[in-house]
């Protein structure tokens, strides 16, 4: 049997360079290869997606539009990392352990949007806990993401390795102060939230590694549960999955290391709190299960490999 044919549109970009470097270790698949002066003409890489089995898309948005017009073959698959179909009823979101209707729905997708980092945070805690009944859909939700660098791109990660960089980019970078993430728009719609969360994203001056915690008032939650039950119903939640785990209740150690799980394609909740008061973060890699392992992780789904080979 003939080995799958893979094509990253894309795949000088930060994503792109991740999944290039998973892929090149494997003999279970064919990498389809753009040559580096016509990675600008369509024509060469209209041919690569249609002759793709599958194609990852690690481009901006419009381009990532553009590309999937480019594509009339009916048997090319795609994943996109891009926010352009994150939202898009027509397209399967790509967070396989959320539920067996996510992991059933991606392996049979012609077409798979790739999680955003900080949205994949949010929605491993928050998507559980609305559709367990626990937290309401109208809950004023509040969050902040700690992230590495990388998860800026080529040009923020030139900016904080620079011999001559800004002084200040030792301390922590809180952007998107206006409240109007990108990922906002995928964390409402994925949830089932009726309201956008307040979020608030922080860059800090490490490569890769990101930890995303929601704050809740247990009186405001279905039921008045308390941190520890929390715990307990997210953990059984969760039970089997290989990539989502569940830490002991308040962690292993009383602080979180944002960087703890860089390098690998595992996401860990950290519930902490009392009979009031709960916050879950979840620990993993900006660079790995919030993008290009997780991109991987649904091409294995997709093209029937083991959903781990490659990852670990």
């Amino acid at each position: 049997m003939s080995k799958p044919k893979i094509y990253i549109d894309g795949q000088a970009g930060t994503t792109g360079l991740q999944i290039m470097d998973r892929l090149t270790k494997r003999t279970d698949i064919e990498l389809l290869l753009i040559d580096e002066d016509k990675r600008h003409d369509n024509a060469e890489r209209a041919r690569l997606l249609n002759g793709a089995d599958l194609a990852f898309l690690c481009l901006p948005d419009a381009a990532a539009v553009e590309a999937v017009s480019l594509v009339e073959n009916p048997n090319t698959r795609i994943i996109d990392a891009s926010t352009a179909h994150r939202t898009n009823p027509a397209w399967d979101y790509g967070f396989p352990e959320l539920s067996a209707e996510h992991r059933a729905a991606i392996r049979s997708s012609k077409r798979v949007a790739n999680p955003g980092c900080h949205a994949s945070g949010l929605i491993s805690s928050v998507y559980p806990l609305v559709r367990m009944g626990i937290l309401p859909r109208d809950y004023p939700l509040t969050c902040y993401s700690l992230t590495g660098y990388t998860g800026g791109g080529k040009k923020m990660i030139a900016e904080y390795e620079h011999p001559d960089r800004d002084p200040r980019l030792a301390s922590e970078r809180i952007y998107g102060t206006s409240l109007k993430h990108k990922h906002l728009p995928e964390m409402t719609a994925v949830c089932g939230l009726e309201t956008a969360p307040v979020f608030s994203p922080v860059v800090g001056d490490f490569p890769q590694g990101m930890a995303t915690t929601i704050l809740l008032h247990n009186r405001l939650l279905n039921g008045k549960p308390t941190a520890q039950e929390i715990h307990a119903r997210l953990a059984e939640y969760y039970a089997g999955q290989t990539f989502v785990q569940v830490a002991p209740f308040g962690g292993e150690e009383p602080v979180i290391f944002a960087n703890t799980l860089a390098g690998t394609n595992y996401l860990k909740l950290i519930v902490c709190g009392h009979e009031e008061q709960t916050t879950v973060t979840a620990l993993f890699d900006n660079l790995g299960k919030g993008a290009s392992g997780a991109a991987v992780q649904n091409m294995n789904l997709m093209l029937g490999f083991a959903e781990t080979a490659g990852l670990i």
